[in-house]
Order: C-alpha cells, then sequence, then structure tokens
C-alpha cells in the first residue's frame, strides 16, 4: 500500500468525479487553488471516508485531479498507439494466497491471471483487456514496469493503481515516450482493492 491512510471512495457520488473535471477545464491546470480542494473534501465528506488528516485528504483528491488532467493531455495521441498494455494490482485479486491459480512470470515479475474466478476483480478487467487485443499483466508492484517496457515495444499503456502509484507510472512512461491512461484505485489496502470497471472499460477502448 503505497499511501499510510486507507480510503474508499466506492460509494462516492459520480458528480465527485464531474466536479473534479470542472477544475481541469481551466486553462491551466496548475492553477487550481487549495480552496477548491477544500470545497471537494467537505462537499463530499472525504474526512468521513478517508481517514487520514485533512492535508493527506487533500493531496489524495490532487493525485486523481492530476490522473485525469494528464489523461486528457494524452487522449489524442492514445488512440494512435497500436501495440498496447494493461497494468493491474495484485491486490485486487480475489484471492491473494495458493486460491489463486495465478502464474508467476520471473521474466517480468509479475503474475499471469488464469481465470479461476468469474468473481474475481483481475480476471473482469483481464477479459476486457483481451477484447480490446491488450496484454495483461498483473504486477505486486511499480519496480515491475521497467521490465516489462524493455521486454516489448509497447507504444500505448493503461495503468490502474493507488492515485500516486498511477502518477508514478506515467512519470516512468513519459520518460520513455510511452503514450498512456490512468485508472485510479477507489479502496486501497493490501487486498481486497477496488478500481471502476466502467472508468477502465472507456480508458481501453480509446482509440
Amino acid at each position: 500500500m503505497s499511501y499510510d491512510f486507507e480510503f474508499d471512495l466506492e460509494c462516492i457520488s459520480r458528480s465527485f468525479f464531474r466536479k473534479i473535471s470542472e477544475i481541469f477545464n481551466k486553462d491551466d491546470i496548475e492553477s487550481y487553488e487549495n480552496e477548491s480542494v477544500e470545497e471537494i473534501i467537505r462537499r463530499f465528506d472525504l474526512r468521513e471516508r478517508v481517514e487520514a488528516p485533512v492535508e493527506e485528504v487533500g493531496e489524495l483528491v490532487k493525485d486523481i485531479i492530476c490522473i485525469r488532467s494528464e489523461n486528457l493531455e494524452q487522449e489524442k495521441d492514445f488512440r494512435k498507439s497500436k501495440n498496447r498494455a494493461l497494468l493491474l494490482p495484485h491486490c485486487s485479486r480475489k484471492h491473494m494466497d495458493r486460491n489463486c491459480d495465478a502464474s508467476f512470470d520471473s521474466r517480468c515479475s509479475t503474475y499471469e491471471c488464469k481465470g479461476c474466478s468469474d468473481d474475481c476483480l483481475i480476471n473482469k478487467a483481464k477479459r476486457l483487456g483481451d477484447e480490446e487485443n491488450y496484454d495483461t499483466f498483473v504486477l505486486p508492484g511499480g519496480s515491475c514496469i521497467p521490465k516489462i517496457i524493455e521486454k516489448n515495444q509497447y507504444d500505448g499503456i493503461v495503468a490502474v493503481a493507488c492515485p500516486d502509484e498511477v502518477h508514478m507510472c506515467t512519470e516512468i512512461l513519459k520518460e520513455k515516450g510511452i503514450l498512456h491512461q490512468g485508472v485510479p484505485l477507489l479502496k486501497n489496502g493490501c487486498s481486497n482493492t477496488v478500481f471502476n470497471l466502467e472508468d477502465l472499460k472507456k480508458a481501453l477502448r480509446k482509440g
């Protein structure tokens, strides 16, 4: 878990993300003020959903804002990418023990989903990736990303992770000149983490 606190935004109103979008409809994303972040925290009772001081809740909101901004900036060019990969967090697996049939690929230090549970979030996500011709990797951590890049010639990547880890991932991809889209977790932790499949589907289908 990257953050030192836990959050659960699963049941938050979708208007939260619409409000986030309003912020970067401004000419300069960097110009948004802390007052805007504090307004979001108050309006959506985020202090009740995030077990952390208000300053850290603000960092979470800012990370989500940055992901949305980066997605919009990359969207047009991302549509032109052809060889794509989907990066998923292993903490979203239904089982985190031997009940999971995923095999470990030592070449990239990642897991390969075998589809053992129909109700597993990773399995569902992999199916979406397969439908759109993505290679899917289930990552135990961000350190796997350079290995994946080195062994493949991807020009487009969709990454699912904690908001701050998505931001870290996109920084790596920008340095490598790889187009990308990010999908943040709505619930973090060391297991049973959650992301929105509809948001993932939209990201995968761009282009």
